[in-house]
């Protein structure tokens, strides 16, 4: 029988996490890099996510603690119901929100404020790997969106969510600031005359 070692134990310290996956961008790109370049790739990274019935200051907490401003909102099954970003925790949905129906900020739950699954626009990943940076930034103007989710589809044409595009991550990336919020602007114009 072959001699092995018995491997030294110990206590596990308070607080302690678990290790995350991360994935390495490159710190600088420029506008013809591959869009590639700027995805946080979701098999690379571990997607952070809420349940609906949450609060928006439990939302809040768990953006600041994992240095992110986007939550995927799921269900029991983990599927996505919709996404809440930081934007919207303290914007015009929560005060239509109050106004409407009353109450405190901080009774309000994530269902209330996230964009639901069926409005949420999404890119695809074939797409998005053959484009560039610069096609991501247009696109995301255009979207008037600081966050666009990147989708594939296995071959029953099931989607899963491959990715996420950030115009912070970009700009960063970018060094540059990049506004989407003309186009909101005029989309929330729009909406609010209809």
């Amino acid at each position: 029988m072959a001699n092995y070692k018995i491997l030294d134990a110990g206590m596990l310290d308070a607080q302690v996490i678990c290790e995350r996956p991360r994935q390495q961008l490159p710190e600088r790109v420029g506008m013809n890099s591959p869009a590639i370049d700027v995805m946080t790739d979701l098999r690379k990274v571990a997607p952070m996510s809420i349940g609906c019935d949450a609060s928006l200051g439990e939302a809040e907490q768990r953006m600041i603690a994992g240095g992110i401003r986007l939550l995927f909102v799921t269900n029991q099954y983990e599927h996505v119901t919709g996404i809440i970003t930081s934007r919207d925790l303290d914007g015009d949905r929560v005060m239509r929100r109050l106004a409407d129906a009353g109450g405190r900020r901080q009774d309000l739950t994530v269902r209330e404020i996230m964009t639901p699954q069926h409005q949420i626009e999404v890119l695809e990943m074939g797409e998005v790997a053959t484009s560039r940076v610069g096609d991501l930034v247009a696109t995301l103007k255009h979207m008037g969106r600081q966050h666009a989710l990147v989708v594939e589809s296995d071959r029953e044409g099931r989607q899963t969510i491959r990715g996420l595009l950030s115009t912070t991550q970009i700009g960063k990336q970018l060094g540059a600031a990049i506004d989407t919020a003309e186009r909101a602007g005029s989309i929330a114009g729009l909406a609010a005359m209809t």
